[in-house]
């Protein structure tokens, strides 16, 4: 039998024992401490919709994606200065519209 074999073997084990659960059920609560009591499910849900983030560009946002070709140093320069460096060169941009503007 070969390594990859008895890997399956046990992963089928573990996934027939997960589908059973045991009579006397996965967790038990003692009642006693409150840290130790199971999240009931509506208390589960409410901490899913509170820790959910939205993810990509917000809505309404007037960005639009492009592809650009900067120099190498101007590049480096934005990022060395961390988070939010597209932001940054964004607000340049700008600033140089408004002093530069036709």
């Amino acid at each position: 039998m070969t390594g990859l074999q008895k890997k399956m073997t046990d992963r089928e084990k573990i996934l027939e024992a997960m589908q059973t659960p045991p009579t006397s059920g996965f967790f038990v609560w003692d009642g006693i401490d409150e840290d130790d009591r199971p999240a009931t499910a509506d208390e589960l849900r409410k901490g899913i919709e509170l820790t959910h983030t939205r993810r990509g560009r917000p809505s309404g946002s007037e960005k639009t994606q492009i592809a650009l070709r900067v120099d190498k140093a101007v590049l480096e320069a934005f990022r060395a200065q961390g988070k939010g460096w597209q932001t940054r060169m964004n607000e340049a941009l700008k600033e140089w519209l408004k002093e530069h503007a036709a």
